[in-house]
Order: structure tokens, then C-alpha cells, then sequence
């Protein structure tokens, strides 16, 4: 699995038990609703129990997350396996990706917390960032060997801008976009010619008429 469970749950008593179920249901359905910044307050109040409860089982909200999002790893690791199974590596590649993205954008605002996560290790989410990229690097490694990706891409940057997809997937529509063109243009780029090395340094146009200095 990307993450273990808490080990306190096999040593718990039956009304703690159903008290700790009762706080990632309640939470889960918080998190699908209003997102990952929702009052814990209410998560508690709505679970039936006392703030102090819910700390006691989670003492971070980063704790609770990791939590409600496990029960989501299920859907994931099986997606994976369906990419894995794939004899195209570009194709898996590609399936991988959107599988984490939408992992990624499962609650709104989820992105965020990965972001710390990604680059503080004391975070509980620290162990599931650093598997996802751990995944992604197994699919890029392979798209990188029969030359279907860039040998200048890692799994690391690969986990950015899959995070990067994730944030903006909810509000494409408001911009006059799609995620899916999103998801393109992350897959395949923007530039129909030139290399990066080209690119490394933008042009610098005429701020009157817009032309490119020579």
C-alpha cells in the first residue's frame, strides 16, 4: 500500500472504534463537499463527538487526510495495475498520469497538502508523496527506454506537474479551457519547433509595438 494505516486501530475498544469510523466517514463526505480546508469543528460535531475526540485519533488534519485518503488507494493501486499490464509505455505512461491526477484532485484543495508534503518530511502525507513518485518513476523509466520520453524528465518533475494538472483541473472551465487540453499540452508540450536550450532565454519584445528586439 502507499500508506499504512494507523496502528491503533486493531488495538482499540468498539466505542472508540466506531467513534474513529465515524470521523473519516464524516470526514470524507466534509472533504467532497467543501475540501480539504473544512472546519475539523464541524467534522466533529457532525460525527457525534467532541473536538478533543477527533485530535485524539488525529492529531493534525494533514493526519485526518492521510486517513480518508487511503481508503481511495484502493482505486488507484488497481488503475495502476491496469497501466502496468499495458505493452505500450507511452500509453501506460499516459494512463498513470491521469489515474494520479485525479487522485490528486479528489477533494478540493488536495493539491496543497502534497505540495508540503513533497518538501517536508515530517508531514504524514510525506510517505504517500514519496511512493507516487516512486510509481511515476517506474512508468517513466520505461517510456524513457523505448524512447517515448524525455531523458531530461524526472520522476520528481513528472509528480509536479501532475500536481500542477490537479490544481487547476476544478477551475479549467472558468478560464476558457478544458482539462483535458491541460492535460495535453502537459503531455506533449506547446512548442511545435526549437529545444529548450533555444527557449532558455525569452525574448525580449519592444513594449510599443510588440515586436521582438533583434
Amino acid at each position: 500500500m502507499i500508506t499504512n494505516p494507523s496502528e491503533e486501530r486493531g488495538a482499540l475498544r468498539a466505542d472508540a472504534r466506531r467513534n474513529r469510523d465515524n470521523i473519516l466517514k464524516t470526514a470524507a463526505r466534509h472533504f467532497a463537499a467543501y475540501g480539504v480546508n473544512t472546519s475539523l469543528d464541524e467534522i466533529s460535531r457532525n460525527a457525534g463527538v467532541g473536538p478533543g475526540t477527533l485530535y485524539r485519533h488525529f492529531p493534525t488534519r494533514e493526519h485526518l487526510l492521510c486517513e480518508v485518503l487511503h481508503e481511495r488507494q484502493e482505486v488507484l493501486l488497481s488503475r495502476r495495475d491496469e497501466a502496468l499490464a499495458m505493452p505500450c509505455a507511452q500509453n501506460a505512461l499516459r494512463a498513470w498520469m491521469v489515474a494520479l491526477k485525479d487522485y490528486l484532485s479528489a477533494f478540493n484543495g488536495l493539491p496543497q497538502p502534497f505540495v508540503d508534503a513533497f518538501k517536508a518530511q515530517a508531514s504524514p502525507l510525506a510517505v504517500t508523496c514519496q511512493a507516487l513518485v516512486a510509481i511515476t518513476g517506474v512508468f517513466l523509466s520505461r517510456a524513457q527506454a523505448e524512447g517515448a520520453a524525455k531523458q531530461s524528465v524526472s520522476a520528481p518533475a513528472l509528480f509536479l506537474s501532475a500536481l500542477g494538472s490537479a490544481f487547476v483541473h476544478d477551475k479549467a472551465g472558468e478560464y476558457g479551457t478544458t482539462p483535458e487540453l491541460i492535460d495535453e499540452i502537459l503531455a506533449l508540450g506547446y512548442l511545435t519547433r526549437g529545444t529548450a536550450k533555444d527557449m532558455a532565454v525569452p525574448p525580449r519584445f519592444n513594449q510599443k509595438t510588440g515586436a521582438p528586439h533583434e
